[in-house]
């Protein structure tokens, strides 16, 4: 007969056995988020921030930056929109899998264009040119610009990522809202700012006022962190429900194209296949997109594959790690900087 005395003492010896296992497998501690901070100042680290459990366990400024500078991420702007996408559908206004020629009748005469959904212009799948001239400033009405860009792959078949699909994408949402008497910002705030403490943000418009959707916000380590804690929530920032679950997850799921980029997010699914590879995402994006291989492609092969990164040029970085219960932010300045070397750095592996 077992006795309660002598069970315990077996659990207690399974886990010795199991403890070493999950040590060797790695973890989050002060000499690893150290370590990881030196590496990210060395390369010209603005900022580092770690979360774990709602805490932050770890946070430096660094190469002269403090923790109310405001810096550019990038196409970590792109994630918000994503945000305001999903709230849109919350509240009834679009679909994901609406046809965008439904919105705008002038692509209905296009073969290509009117099959294109407003699922594919947020995953970058909708086969339009990038059209990287939308990021300059010669551009007066990007929304107007972007609409006559052509298609040069079919719809559904290509990862092509660039300013163009976002700008298509604020149009529709712009004609959506008329008759609200709201423009696309507008909506981005009181949706998704507003419930963040964010406020205002530093962005970018044309003469025309139409927002540049794929980069132009400055934030804080701090104010970004939020967006983390916002999906690492599952929607939900400070007990109110900024958009649902149900639909966060949609922004989880890679394409036939690109499995690694989701809706807005980058992915670290493919982690767990034997044939993984982690190259670095933005040398792999200054490729035309022709020349961009996708196959088996994460963030890092030594991270847990339910990982998220919101990605912006020059290194920034917000990566939400679920099984971990942890968010990370990092700012920077263009350098050699590795994301498999800087995050195997801080988890420890």
């Amino acid at each position: 007969m077992i006795t309660p005395k002598r069970n315990a003492l077996k659990i207690f010896a399974l886990l010795l056995c199991v403890l070493p296992v999950v040590a060797a497998q790695g973890a989050v501690t002060e000499e690893s988020m150290r370590r990881a901070a030196d590496y990210s100042r060395e390369r010209r680290g603005y900022a580092l921030i770690v979360m774990q459990h709602d805490k932050v366990i770890f946070e430096e400024y660094q190469n002269g930056s403090s923790i109310g500078a405001t810096h550019k991420i990038y196409s970590g702007t792109k994630s918000f929109w994503v945000m305001a996408a999903l709230a849109a559908v919350h509240d009834g206004i679009l679909s994901l899998d609406e046809r965008v020629c439904d919105t705008i009748p002038a692509w209905r005469s296009d073969l290509l264009k009117r099959t294109i959904t407003v699922r594919q212009l947020l995953n970058f799948t909708d086969g339009i040119d990038p059209a990287f001239q939308l990021h300059g400033e010669s551009i007066q009405d990007r929304n107007g610009y972007a609409l006559r860009v052509p298609v040069v792959a079919r719809p559904g078949t290509a990862f092509l990522y660039g300013p163009s699909h976002g700008q298509v994408f604020c149009e529709v949402l712009r004609r959506k809202l008329a008759a609200r008497n709201e423009t696309p910002y507008m909506y981005l705030q009181r949706k998704v700012l507003d419930p963040l403490g964010l406020g205002v943000v530093e962005h970018k418009e044309d003469a025309m006022g139409n927002p540049l959707i794929a980069t132009g916000f400055r934030l804080t380590a701090r104010q970004w962190l939020k967006f983390g804690w916002l999906v690492l929530h599952h929607g939900n920032y400070a007990r109110h429900e900024v958009v649902p679950a149900s639909l966060l997850d949609e922004c989880f799921h890679g394409t036939a194209a690109n499995p690694a980029f989701g809706m807005g997010l980058w992915l670290n699914s493919e982690a767990s296949n034997p044939a993984a590879r982690d190259p670095d995402i933005e040398d792999m994006l200054e490729k035309k997109w022709q020349q961009q291989d996708w196959r088996n492609v994460c963030i890092c092969r030594d991270a847990p594959p339910d990982m998220v990164v919101a990605l912006g040029s020059s290194y920034q970085r917000l990566c939400v790690i679920p099984s971990l219960d942890l968010v990370i932010v990092r700012q920077g300045e263009n350098a050699q900087f590795s994301d498999a070397t800087f995050l195997r750095t801080l988890l420890g592996r």
